[in-house]
């Protein structure tokens, strides 16, 4: 099965990538790299958030409905020359505080510090692809017929462990719950920038952003 990043390497990444780019008015390469960060940490978060029996019901009732990757008929139409629908860009507010809840500020000031693009802009960038994100689940589910918590958990899964390097994974598990005491977000400091003593002055800030014990 293909990674949430072989995705967004695809065509359809691509036309996600462009789409979004033009819309928040940032540059490509910036906005695939925040992409490239935050897709994993949604999904990750919504694979916590479906590991309960109302959470997991709650996804699947919305990949067979509203979002049955119907969104991703019509990208070009989605971009078009008005830009997103503002239905759109509510709906992907309302995705974000459903899987980030109140942490979802603290998820954009991190993504902002290592990708280097202002927090205000990737929350832009997040609130666009997030209901492109859920298209693309509701899609996948639909493709491989997936009814069941179990088969939720097997497709989240695979679609993050098809890509993730270690790298990556040290970032998910700093920025979601590493301590697994049910909090989204909890001490993201060190792992967050690799272990690089050199940014130090970087690491106090995002440990201040996200302000130590809840």
């Amino acid at each position: 099965m293909s990674g949430i990043l072989d995705i967004l390497n695809s065509d359809l990444g691509k036309s996600l990538v462009s789409g979004v780019a033009t819309q928040t008015n940032q540059p490509q390469g910036k906005t695939q790299e925040v992409l490239s960060m935050a897709l994993p940490v949604l999904m990750t978060a919504m694979k916590r958030n479906a590991s309960t029996p109302d959470g997991a019901q709650g996804l699947l009732s919305a990949l067979t409905s509203k979002h049955d990757g119907s969104i991703l008929d019509n990208l070009g139409g989605l971009f078009g020359s008005g830009g997103v629908d503002s239905n759109v860009i509510s709906d992907g507010s309302k995705i974000l505080g459903h899987v980030l809840g109140n942490k979802q500020g603290n998820v954009e000031n991190a993504i902002s510090a290592k990708s280097g693009v202002d927090a205000g802009s990737v929350a832009q960038i997040l609130k666009v692809a997030a209901p492109i994100l859920m298209g693309m689940l509701g899609n996948q589910a639909k493709q491989k017929n997936v009814n069941t918590p179990s088969g939720l958990d097997g497709l989240l899964g695979g679609l993050l462990g098809g890509s993730s390097t270690k790298n990556e994974q040290s970032f998910l598990e700093s920025i979601l719950d590493a301590n697994k005491d049910g909090s989204v977000i909890d001490d993201v400091a060190g792992m967050l920038l690799g272990g690089d003593k050199k940014k130090g002055g970087l690491g106090g800030l995002i440990g201040g952003l996200f302000g130590g014990k809840n």
